[in-house]
Protein backbone atom coordinates (compact mmCIF):
# COMPACT_ATOMS: atom_id res chain seq x y z
CA UNK A 1 0.00 0.00 0.00
CA UNK A 2 0.75 3.61 -1.03
CA UNK A 3 0.65 6.62 -2.75
CA UNK A 4 0.99 7.55 -6.53
CA UNK A 5 1.91 10.93 -7.23
CA UNK A 6 0.11 12.69 -10.03
CA UNK A 7 1.92 15.01 -12.33
CA UNK A 8 2.39 18.58 -10.90
CA UNK A 9 -0.30 20.18 -13.67
CA UNK A 10 -2.34 17.20 -14.82
CA UNK A 11 -6.11 16.35 -13.61
CA UNK A 12 -7.41 13.77 -16.17
CA UNK A 13 -10.84 12.59 -15.66
CA UNK A 14 -11.76 8.79 -16.93
CA UNK A 15 -15.56 9.75 -17.02
CA UNK A 16 -17.35 12.25 -19.35
CA UNK A 17 -19.72 12.54 -16.68
CA UNK A 18 -17.60 14.18 -13.84
CA UNK A 19 -15.86 16.36 -16.70
CA UNK A 20 -19.43 17.23 -17.85
CA UNK A 21 -20.74 18.23 -14.26
CA UNK A 22 -17.72 20.49 -13.32
CA UNK A 23 -17.94 22.55 -16.75
CA UNK A 24 -21.43 22.68 -16.20
CA UNK A 25 -21.80 23.81 -12.70
CA UNK A 26 -17.76 25.33 -11.63
CA UNK A 27 -17.71 22.70 -9.39
CA UNK A 28 -17.03 18.66 -8.96
CA UNK A 29 -15.40 15.81 -8.47
CA UNK A 30 -13.54 12.50 -9.56
CA UNK A 31 -12.85 9.51 -7.94
CA UNK A 32 -9.49 7.79 -8.91
CA UNK A 33 -8.39 4.04 -7.86
CA UNK A 34 -5.55 3.86 -5.57
CA UNK A 35 -4.19 6.14 -2.95
CA UNK A 36 -2.72 9.54 -4.95
CA UNK A 37 -1.87 12.70 -3.73
CA UNK A 38 -3.02 15.59 -5.58
CA UNK A 39 -1.75 19.21 -5.00
CA UNK A 40 -4.91 20.64 -2.93
CA UNK A 41 -4.74 24.36 -3.23
CA UNK A 42 -3.12 24.40 -6.44
CA UNK A 43 -3.95 25.42 -10.21
CA UNK A 44 -3.85 22.56 -12.67
CA UNK A 45 -4.79 21.48 -16.03
CA UNK A 46 -7.56 19.31 -16.27
CA UNK A 47 -7.93 16.84 -19.29
CA UNK A 48 -11.12 14.73 -21.02
CA UNK A 49 -10.46 10.93 -21.12
CA UNK A 50 -9.52 11.61 -24.66
CA UNK A 51 -6.35 13.40 -23.43
CA UNK A 52 -7.40 16.59 -24.35
CA UNK A 53 -6.64 19.86 -22.45
CA UNK A 54 -9.92 21.58 -21.65
CA UNK A 55 -9.41 24.09 -18.43
CA UNK A 56 -7.92 25.17 -15.48
CA UNK A 57 -9.48 23.68 -11.91
CA UNK A 58 -8.25 24.44 -8.66
CA UNK A 59 -7.82 21.12 -6.32
CA UNK A 60 -9.98 22.49 -3.20
CA UNK A 61 -10.12 18.68 -1.35
CA UNK A 62 -8.54 14.97 -2.09
CA UNK A 63 -9.58 11.99 0.20
CA UNK A 64 -7.59 8.60 0.05
CA UNK A 65 -9.78 6.00 1.26
CA UNK A 66 -10.03 2.29 1.22
CA UNK A 67 -14.21 2.11 0.47
CA UNK A 68 -16.81 -0.14 1.16
CA UNK A 69 -15.86 -2.86 -1.09
CA UNK A 70 -12.40 -2.57 0.19
CA UNK A 71 -10.77 -0.72 -2.88
CA UNK A 72 -8.30 2.02 -2.07
CA UNK A 73 -9.91 5.52 -3.74
CA UNK A 74 -9.19 8.95 -3.60
CA UNK A 75 -11.92 11.15 -4.21
CA UNK A 76 -10.94 14.82 -6.10
CA UNK A 77 -13.36 17.61 -5.60
CA UNK A 78 -11.83 20.83 -7.44
CA UNK A 79 -13.69 23.98 -8.93
CA UNK A 80 -13.24 25.52 -12.26
CA UNK A 81 -11.44 28.67 -12.84
CA UNK A 82 -12.26 28.61 -16.45
CA UNK A 83 -12.32 27.03 -19.69
CA UNK A 84 -9.35 27.06 -21.96
CA UNK A 85 -9.38 28.93 -25.64
CA UNK A 86 -8.76 26.31 -28.75
CA UNK A 87 -5.50 27.83 -28.67
CA UNK A 88 -4.74 27.49 -25.11
CA UNK A 89 -6.03 23.73 -25.59
CA UNK A 90 -3.92 22.36 -28.54
CA UNK A 91 -0.66 24.08 -27.00
CA UNK A 92 -1.69 22.15 -23.38
CA UNK A 93 -2.62 18.84 -25.17
CA UNK A 94 0.17 18.67 -27.66
CA UNK A 95 2.86 19.25 -24.56
CA UNK A 96 0.77 16.78 -22.32
CA UNK A 97 1.32 14.36 -25.62
CA UNK A 98 5.24 14.93 -25.27
CA UNK A 99 5.67 15.11 -21.57
CA UNK A 100 2.81 12.79 -19.93
CA UNK A 101 0.68 10.89 -22.31
CA UNK A 102 3.14 9.64 -25.32
CA UNK A 103 5.38 6.91 -24.49
CA UNK A 104 5.49 5.15 -21.23
CA UNK A 105 8.10 5.26 -19.23
CA UNK A 106 9.54 1.81 -17.83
Amino acid sequence: MGFQTEFNSVCKFKSEQELYELLEYGRGKMVKKQFRVFPTGQKVIAYAPDNRAVAIVRIVASIAEINFQGEEVTQVEMELIRKLTDEESRVQTALAHEMFFGEQQA
